[in-house]
């Protein structure tokens, strides 16, 4: 029971990272005008996106210093979520069935 929990927030993680990087690359398109708001399907997924990810960056924006028009929270989640991923799930299931100390 305990080891699928842990699955199920592995591929959670994925999921966050994964729609971390699209929100990153569709607010570049949209600065950068290579890509429009004045459509309709392009602006809901941007608003969508955007009020997805803003309570995972609002910690991260907290802690870090302000660099003016750039943005390291997406970067400090993305990093986050890829220790929690690669080092701290695998040793508590590594824990959890016994083959290794917390």
């Amino acid at each position: 029971m305990v080891l699928t929990i842990l699955q199920i927030l592995q591929v959670l993680i994925q999921a966050v990272s994964f729609v971390v990087l699209v929100q990153v690359i569709l607010s570049m398109l949209v600065a950068f005008n290579v890509i429009n708001t004045y459509n309709e399907t392009v602006r809901a997924i941007y608003q969508g996106l955007n009020k997805g990810t803003e309570p995972l960056y609002r910690p991260f924006r907290r802690i870090l210093p302000d660099f003016g028009q750039i943005d390291l929270a997406p970067f400090a989640l993305l990093v986050t979520l890829n220790i929690l991923s690669a080092i701290v799930l695998p040793r508590l299931m590594l824990w959890y069935i016994g083959a290794s100390p917390l």
